[in-house]
């Protein structure tokens, strides 16, 4: 049993769905209602209602056009683990008569595969492809909770918010790059309520490690590419340089300390790499080429908070400013202020959300801002480069959270 486990082994199901609906229509209607609702489901009504949603009524469910879904996928990393995702969850789905859910980031239903009898009753509910399941859209539900819990989830019955969804259970979890920690989406399993065994959410779990473990590969295998590709460039230029992917990640360097990410490269901007000042990315093949215009070991710069945060060089006669979200500013200002010592994670998440709750939160945040800025800030812990040297602008302005 899981952690996020709706149900412990050897639970009436029956009996148990009986309880949450008098607990589900107490709290709803204001009143006392007879054992208190997990913490999870709790936070969820709460959010529900505060969104004004109807539990009796359900939402207009208006899923995306087919091509609009197409094209969904073609954009998702997912796309190139969703065969491995079939292989665990639904080679058993139609036994277990559940269905195998893969969402977005932001909730779209992309894929849905499973047992054809209970695909039918999901297309009652709006629960197909193309659909929204947030719980802005529908209320309380595995797939839209546990993105905004940015945990897994699993809800049986009456812990729906929606009533239409108390015959259901299902089981969500986040899955990220695991490289990037960025958020892709959502793997989900759900079915008829009483037919949920103990063993699901430990199956979901199973699939998103495995999900993830190939994402890594082909991240492996991407650069390993690259770095064949452009091996008879690589042999006749001389000097410092990096070989990056079209997302900054490092495939090959040399006369340079290691580096796993720089800024994402454009033809048409010079980028800032600590240990080579400013660079003019080169198109070469499937990745680009990164050399110093001068080699420099310090990159100084200013996070000018006066107005809109932007981030300019001060190392360098070239201009070179790149705005700032008011999170990614707060996070710099924060990695300044601890100096080489740094921040992990949960330290990043008390300073800005007072409490080590949001630390998938803080991981995403920072791996945009990595995006962004690359190699001035550098990982465990979360902290700026060496030879980055940064200073405030005005010195004392106050984090916001």
């Amino acid at each position: 049993m899981t952690s996020y486990s709706a149900i412990a082994p050897g639970t009436d199901l029956s009996d148990h769905a009986r309880v949450l609906t008098r607990v589900h229509d107490a709290v709803l209607a204001g009143d006392r209602p007879p054992v208190r609702p997990r913490g999870v489901v709790a936070r969820s009504w709460s959010r529900a209602l505060d969104l004004g949603l109807d539990a009796s009524r359900p939402s207009a469910r208006e899923p995306l056009p087919f091509a609009a879904v197409e094209q969904r996928r073609r954009q998702s990393p997912l796309s190139l683990v969703v065969d491995e995702l079939r292989q665990v969850l639904v080679s058993v789905a139609d036994a277990s008569s559940f269905l195998m859910v893969v969402t977005d980031a932001d909730g779209i239903i992309l894929w849905r595969e499973g047992s054809p009898r209970v695909r039918l009753r999901a297309d009652s509910l709006g629960f197909m492809e193309g659909a929204r399941w947030t719980e802005a859209t529908v209320g309380t539900n595995a797939i839209g909770t546990a993105l905004a819990e940015a945990a897994p989830v699993q809800l049986f019955s009456a812990e729906h918010f929606e009533q239409a969804q108390h015959p259901w259970y299902c089981t969500a979890a986040p899955i990220h790059h695991p490289v990037s920690g960025e958020l892709l989406g959502v793997v989900d399993v759900s079915g008829p309520a009483l037919t949920l065994h103990p063993v699901i959410a430990a199956l979901v779990e199973s699939a998103v490690k495995l999900a993830e473990s190939r994402l890594w590969r082909h991240h492996e295998h991407r650069l390993e590419r690259l770095r064949q590709s452009a091996r008879g460039v690589l042999d006749t230029v001389h000097g410092p340089l990096l070989l990056v992917d079209d997302h900054g990640w490092v495939a090959h360097q040399s006369g340079i300390g290691a580096r796993d990410r720089v800024e994402v490269p454009r033809a048409d901007r010079l980028i800032a790499v600590p240990g080579l000042g400013l660079c003019a990315p080169e198109r070469l093949g499937e990745g680009w080429l990164i050399r110093p215009r001068e080699v420099r070991e310090d990159i100084v710069a200013d996070l000018d908070l006066t107005g809109p945060p932007v981030l300019r060089l001060r190392s360098d006669p070239e201009p070179w400013v790149t705005p700032m979200t008011q999170r990614h500013a707060d996070v710099l200002v924060l990695l300044q202020r601890a100096g080489r010592a740094g921040m992990t994670a949960a330290q990043l998440s008390t300073a800005i959300f007072g409490d080590e709750e949001h630390c998938v939160t803080v991981r995403a945040e920072v791996s945009r801002l990595r995006k962004a800025i690359g190699g001035l800030v550098t990982t465990s812990p979360y902290r700026l480069a060496d030879g980055v040297k940064l200073s405030v602008v005005p010195p004392d302005v106050p984090v916001r959270g």
